[in-house]
């Protein structure tokens, strides 16, 4: 139930997106508009979970250089890697450039979707609490030298 409301999120981030950034269209009447973001958020998600890692693994050194302001660049490739991936299976998503449309965009889309993740409940809290709810508590401390000796 968390990875549906995590990519309804993203479509709907996406979508926000294309209201906000010019260079960001979906094309389409409004089901197959839907069906593009659902669509355009899972390939996006997917383009993130596999090769982020890979490009932070590989150009640590430039994170470690720019303090992390690398990451804008590596989130705005990645949106223009979906979109010519959403191009070349014939999705009706576009973003014109990699500046400013990729780079605004990808930063939009991430601060929207940590916002919203942060407010909507996924399921995976509930989880949690459960879990810790299960916990039984430490017995206390046993103690290590029984009544009074002498020590030399």
């Amino acid at each position: 139930m968390g990875i549906l409301i995590r990519l309804a999120v993203s479509a709907f981030t996406v979508w926000l997106a294309t209201l906000v950034i010019s260079g960001i269209t979906v094309g389409g009447d409004t089901g197959r508009k839907v069906l593009t973001l659902v669509i355009v958020a899972a390939i996006f998600g997917i383009v993130n979970a596999v090769l982020r890692p890979i490009i932070k693994t590989i150009g640590c050194w430039a994170y470690v250089l720019t303090l992390g302001l690398v990451s804008l660049v590596v989130n705005g490739a990645l949106l223009l890697l979906t979109s010519k991936i959403a191009e070349a299976v014939d999705l009706p998503f576009h973003v014109d450039h990699f500046w400013p449309s990729a780079v605004l965009g990808a930063l939009f889309i991430g601060v929207v979707s940590w916002l919203l993740n942060f407010l909507v409940p996924d399921g995976g809290d509930k989880d949690r609490k459960r879990k810790d709810n299960d916990r039984r508590p430490m017995p206390p401390p046993r103690q290590q030298y029984g009544g009074y000796q002498n020590y030399r």
